[in-house]
Protein backbone atom coordinates (compact mmCIF):
# COMPACT_ATOMS: atom_id res chain seq x y z
CA UNK A 1 0.00 0.00 0.00
CA UNK A 2 1.36 3.45 -0.97
CA UNK A 3 0.63 5.86 1.68
CA UNK A 4 1.02 9.82 0.84
CA UNK A 5 4.24 10.87 -0.41
CA UNK A 6 6.95 12.91 2.12
CA UNK A 7 7.67 16.65 0.87
CA UNK A 8 10.93 18.55 1.69
CA UNK A 9 11.44 20.67 4.89
CA UNK A 10 10.31 23.71 2.05
CA UNK A 11 7.88 23.80 -0.31
CA UNK A 12 7.65 21.53 -3.74
CA UNK A 13 6.88 23.31 -6.80
CA UNK A 14 5.01 21.51 -9.46
CA UNK A 15 5.69 24.06 -12.84
CA UNK A 16 2.42 23.75 -14.63
CA UNK A 17 0.87 26.36 -16.97
CA UNK A 18 -3.01 26.82 -16.81
CA UNK A 19 -3.23 25.47 -20.16
CA UNK A 20 -1.35 22.16 -18.94
CA UNK A 21 -3.18 19.35 -19.86
CA UNK A 22 -2.18 17.57 -16.16
CA UNK A 23 -3.93 18.71 -13.51
CA UNK A 24 -2.85 18.18 -9.80
CA UNK A 25 -4.15 15.29 -7.67
CA UNK A 26 -2.06 14.54 -4.40
CA UNK A 27 -2.46 12.37 -1.18
CA UNK A 28 -5.08 12.87 1.54
CA UNK A 29 -2.84 14.97 3.83
CA UNK A 30 -1.55 17.74 1.41
CA UNK A 31 -3.37 20.73 0.15
CA UNK A 32 -2.96 22.42 -3.22
CA UNK A 33 -2.62 26.71 -2.87
CA UNK A 34 -4.26 27.72 -6.15
CA UNK A 35 -2.50 29.29 -8.77
CA UNK A 36 -4.59 32.48 -9.45
CA UNK A 37 -3.63 32.53 -13.08
CA UNK A 38 -0.12 32.27 -12.48
CA UNK A 39 2.40 29.69 -13.96
CA UNK A 40 3.60 28.03 -10.98
CA UNK A 41 1.33 26.18 -8.26
CA UNK A 42 2.93 25.60 -4.57
CA UNK A 43 2.20 22.30 -2.85
CA UNK A 44 2.46 22.88 0.70
CA UNK A 45 2.46 20.57 3.76
CA UNK A 46 -0.88 20.23 5.39
CA UNK A 47 -1.29 22.10 8.21
CA UNK A 48 -2.28 19.13 10.60
CA UNK A 49 1.14 17.79 10.10
CA UNK A 50 2.43 14.28 8.86
CA UNK A 51 2.44 11.54 11.14
CA UNK A 52 5.99 9.92 11.29
CA UNK A 53 4.70 6.89 10.02
CA UNK A 54 3.89 8.98 6.62
CA UNK A 55 7.18 10.20 6.20
CA UNK A 56 9.41 8.58 3.71
CA UNK A 57 11.55 8.98 0.95
CA UNK A 58 8.70 7.86 -1.92
CA UNK A 59 6.74 10.22 -3.80
CA UNK A 60 3.34 9.78 -5.43
CA UNK A 61 1.85 11.74 -7.99
CA UNK A 62 -1.55 11.25 -9.79
CA UNK A 63 -2.95 13.59 -11.97
CA UNK A 64 -5.96 13.80 -14.70
CA UNK A 65 -4.73 14.26 -18.29
CA UNK A 66 -7.84 17.10 -19.91
CA UNK A 67 -9.22 15.26 -22.91
CA UNK A 68 -6.76 12.31 -22.46
CA UNK A 69 -3.76 11.72 -24.46
CA UNK A 70 -3.56 12.14 -28.57
CA UNK A 71 -0.60 12.08 -30.91
CA UNK A 72 1.68 14.79 -30.41
CA UNK A 73 1.17 15.39 -26.82
CA UNK A 74 4.35 15.47 -24.42
CA UNK A 75 4.20 14.79 -20.83
CA UNK A 76 7.40 15.84 -18.72
CA UNK A 77 8.52 14.37 -15.29
CA UNK A 78 11.37 16.49 -13.59
CA UNK A 79 12.93 14.98 -10.46
CA UNK A 80 15.77 13.56 -8.28
CA UNK A 81 16.55 9.87 -7.66
CA UNK A 82 16.87 9.21 -4.21
CA UNK A 83 20.26 8.03 -3.23
CA UNK A 84 19.46 4.59 -2.82
CA UNK A 85 16.96 3.82 -5.49
CA UNK A 86 15.26 0.55 -5.79
CA UNK A 87 12.54 1.48 -8.66
CA UNK A 88 10.66 4.40 -10.19
CA UNK A 89 7.12 3.69 -11.51
CA UNK A 90 5.36 5.86 -14.72
CA UNK A 91 1.61 4.69 -15.37
CA UNK A 92 -1.04 6.47 -18.27
CA UNK A 93 -4.19 5.01 -17.91
CA UNK A 94 -7.97 5.37 -18.06
CA UNK A 95 -8.51 6.59 -14.46
CA UNK A 96 -6.46 7.11 -11.40
CA UNK A 97 -5.93 4.21 -9.73
CA UNK A 98 -3.61 2.21 -7.50
CA UNK A 99 -2.10 -1.15 -9.19
CA UNK A 100 -4.79 -3.68 -7.58
CA UNK A 101 -7.74 -1.98 -9.13
CA UNK A 102 -9.01 -3.28 -12.44
CA UNK A 103 -8.75 -0.65 -15.60
CA UNK A 104 -7.18 -0.33 -18.83
CA UNK A 105 -2.86 0.72 -18.68
CA UNK A 106 -1.63 2.32 -21.90
CA UNK A 107 1.85 2.70 -20.19
CA UNK A 108 3.54 0.48 -17.39
CA UNK A 109 7.01 2.09 -17.13
CA UNK A 110 9.20 0.48 -14.21
CA UNK A 111 12.37 1.56 -13.67
CA UNK A 112 14.74 -1.26 -12.07
CA UNK A 113 17.97 0.22 -10.72
CA UNK A 114 18.67 -3.29 -8.93
CA UNK A 115 18.76 -4.72 -12.50
CA UNK A 116 19.45 -1.55 -14.58
CA UNK A 117 16.16 -2.39 -16.50
CA UNK A 118 13.02 -0.37 -17.94
CA UNK A 119 10.61 -2.11 -18.33
CA UNK A 120 6.74 -1.42 -20.16
CA UNK A 121 3.99 -3.40 -20.50
CA UNK A 122 0.15 -2.44 -20.76
CA UNK A 123 -3.14 -4.23 -19.62
CA UNK A 124 -6.33 -4.68 -21.67
CA UNK A 125 -9.45 -5.93 -20.12
CA UNK A 126 -7.78 -6.87 -17.04
CA UNK A 127 -4.46 -8.87 -18.61
CA UNK A 128 -1.06 -7.51 -18.86
CA UNK A 129 0.47 -7.99 -22.32
CA UNK A 130 3.77 -8.96 -23.10
CA UNK A 131 6.84 -7.03 -21.39
CA UNK A 132 9.12 -4.75 -23.51
CA UNK A 133 12.59 -4.93 -22.18
CA UNK A 134 14.90 -3.57 -24.79
CA UNK A 135 16.63 0.02 -24.03
CA UNK A 136 19.55 1.94 -25.42
CA UNK A 137 21.21 2.83 -22.34
CA UNK A 138 20.40 2.91 -18.22
CA UNK A 139 20.08 6.87 -18.04
CA UNK A 140 19.14 7.05 -14.43
CA UNK A 141 21.88 7.08 -11.31
CA UNK A 142 21.02 7.68 -7.61
CA UNK A 143 20.81 11.15 -6.12
CA UNK A 144 20.90 12.69 -9.84
CA UNK A 145 18.37 15.19 -11.09
CA UNK A 146 16.68 13.78 -14.24
CA UNK A 147 14.25 15.17 -16.84
CA UNK A 148 11.57 12.40 -18.94
CA UNK A 149 9.85 13.22 -21.67
CA UNK A 150 6.89 11.06 -22.78
CA UNK A 151 6.33 11.52 -26.28
CA UNK A 152 2.44 10.58 -27.80
CA UNK A 153 3.38 9.78 -31.67
CA UNK A 154 0.57 7.87 -34.14
CA UNK A 155 2.11 4.25 -33.23
CA UNK A 156 3.68 4.56 -30.39
CA UNK A 157 5.17 6.66 -27.25
CA UNK A 158 8.71 7.82 -27.79
CA UNK A 159 10.66 8.08 -24.04
CA UNK A 160 13.37 10.21 -23.79
CA UNK A 161 15.13 10.90 -20.67
CA UNK A 162 17.79 13.83 -20.45
CA UNK A 163 17.10 14.67 -24.29
CA UNK A 164 18.34 11.58 -25.30
CA UNK A 165 15.57 8.68 -26.96
CA UNK A 166 15.38 5.41 -24.30
CA UNK A 167 12.83 3.61 -25.96
CA UNK A 168 9.67 3.44 -27.68
CA UNK A 169 6.30 1.70 -26.66
CA UNK A 170 3.69 0.74 -29.59
CA UNK A 171 0.08 2.03 -28.61
CA UNK A 172 -2.11 -1.05 -27.33
CA UNK A 173 -5.28 0.63 -26.25
CA UNK A 174 -7.54 2.68 -28.51
CA UNK A 175 -8.50 5.50 -28.37
CA UNK A 176 -5.72 7.15 -26.57
CA UNK A 177 -7.97 9.87 -25.53
CA UNK A 178 -9.10 6.68 -22.84
CA UNK A 179 -5.94 7.46 -21.26
CA UNK A 180 -6.56 10.33 -18.89
CA UNK A 181 -4.89 9.61 -15.48
CA UNK A 182 -0.65 9.80 -15.17
CA UNK A 183 0.61 8.48 -12.01
CA UNK A 184 4.38 8.85 -10.97
CA UNK A 185 5.72 6.96 -8.07
CA UNK A 186 8.50 5.74 -6.65
CA UNK A 187 12.39 6.15 -4.86
CA UNK A 188 12.08 9.79 -6.10
CA UNK A 189 11.55 13.40 -5.05
CA UNK A 190 9.34 14.74 -8.08
CA UNK A 191 10.40 18.84 -9.03
CA UNK A 192 8.06 19.44 -12.11
CA UNK A 193 5.24 17.34 -14.02
CA UNK A 194 3.44 18.89 -16.89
Amino acid sequence: MIKTCQLSPSSFRFCLPPSSPVSMATGRRQRLRSCHGSETCTLHHAPSGMEDQDKKENEEYIGGIKGGMRPSMKLVIMGIINKKPKSIEVTLSTKPQKEEEEGDVGLQMKVSFVDKAVQRNARLAGKWGPCENTISFFPFAPGESFKMEIVCEHQQFRILVDGQPLCGFTHRVSPLSSLTALRVFGDLQLTKVA
